[in-house]
């Protein structure tokens, strides 16, 4: 859904009119609360709040399995390394950046 210019309205506007602003939201607008002329908060319906939170869950989800994929794929390829070993040779790097 694109913003437009009545979709933004300031902060006092919204004290003014919080109202009417929330059943324009619930009937789908998105509205923009500017303070000093800068974007401040969103108003948003709760359902959509719900539904672009379920959204970034699933993200998150799929980021982690491309990430476990990569990681099967090193197995396979035979490109790996004893956790002990690694883990000396992050504590090794980070005492000689420190030092």
């Amino acid at each position: 859904m694109a913003i437009s210019a009545r979709d933004v309205v300031s902060l006092s506007q919204a004290r003014a009119n919080l109202s009417e602003l929330a059943e324009q939201v619930k009937a789908g607008a998105e509205k923009i609360v500017t303070k000093n002329g800068e974007s401040y908060v969103a108003i948003i319906d709760a359902q959509r709040l719900d539904y672009y939170h379920q959204l970034e869950r699933e993200r998150i989800h799929l980021l982690l399995l491309e990430d476990a994929s990569r990681g099967l794929d090193d197995v396979a390829a035979g490109n790996v390394e004893d956790a002990r070993t690694a883990l000396e040779a992050i504590k090794r790097r980070l005492t000689e950046s420190k030092g």
